[in-house]
């Protein structure tokens, strides 16, 4: 009722949070927690997102961070075996983890944004 987190479970599989706990038991509530087969992503009340796991299934959001935790909120994320898609409060969508399992969606990107009707 915090809005803290506590993991368990397989360490290589997002059961040890330990390097991203400052940020799940902080200031920020978590309000939504998202899971696929090794990874875990938490959506925070400020539509910041904070990744753990393993790297290579979403665990490691680095290379969109800056997207997942910018000005535009994230509202909504779903998940695949290994990856992630976040959809933010301008119906943007952004992709992490394994790009067989739709982590990189540069090949469609000019479709989302055609979708979506963002220019």
């Amino acid at each position: 009722t915090d809005g803290s987190v506590i993991t368990w479970g397989s360490v290589g599989s997002g059961g040890d949070s330990t390097s991203v706990a400052s940020a799940l038991n902080g200031a920020i509530d978590v309000i939504q927690i998202y899971s696929n087969y090794s990874a875990f992503a938490a959506l925070r009340t400020d539509g910041s997102v904070i990744t753990w796991g393993t790297a290579g299934s979403g665990g490691d959001s680095t290379s969109v961070a800056s997207a997942l935790n910018g000005t535009i909120d994230v509202v909504q994320i779903y998940s695949t075996g290994r990856a992630f898609a976040a959809v933010r409060a301008d119906g943007s969508v952004i992709t992490w983890g394994s790009s067989e399992d739709g982590g990189n969606s540069s090949a469609v990107s000019g479709q989302l944004i055609d979708l979506i009707g963002v220019s």
